[in-house]
């Protein structure tokens, strides 16, 4: 452990305890909100496991869970055909480096039929509150229930 090592062992297991705290898994008794996560948007490319992780314990369905232990971004690559046969309620995305385009993902081909297209429930989270592992998935894990519970 890195506190260890810089002789802050006591600090870092405090930290450690905050972070697991937080991500505490959300009791959710009613049915949970399909989520798609787009991590890029051409191709499209849908979240890496902790995302998946984290839409779940936030309350949601990610709806390419079992996509979720392909590795590599070229393993997670969808079709908007299947986004459309998985019906999601929330589209979530962050698109590593570059401002997501809410406007344009509402307005691809045949995407207004979506429940998330047509509740106009499209939105962003930074990326470095989702896509970089670390502490700031917390910031990243309040945003995704505050997003999810929005459907609820």
């Amino acid at each position: 452990m890195l506190a260890r090592a810089v002789g802050r062992e006591s600090e870092g297991e405090k930290l450690l305890c905050e972070f697991r705290r937080h991500l505490t898994p959300v009791p959710f008794p009613t049915a949970r909100p399909r989520v798609y996560f787009e991590e890029w948007n051409d191709p499209l490319i849908t979240g890496i496991a902790w995302v998946s992780e984290l839409i779940e314990r936030a309350g949601g369905e990610d709806i390419f869970a079992d996509m979720r232990s392909e590795g590599s971004a070229a393993g997670r690559v969808v079709s908007s055909e299947q986004v459309l046969a998985r019906c999601p309620d929330i589209i979530l995305a962050s698109w590593c480096g570059k401002p997501v385009d809410v406007d344009a993902i509402a307005a691809r081909a045949r995407w207004e039929s979506l429940a998330a297209v047509q509740g106009r429930l499209i939105r962003e989270i930074p990326g470095a509150d989702i896509l970089q592992p670390g502490f700031r998935l917390v910031a990243g894990y309040d945003r995704l229930k505050r997003l999810i519970t929005e459907v609820q």
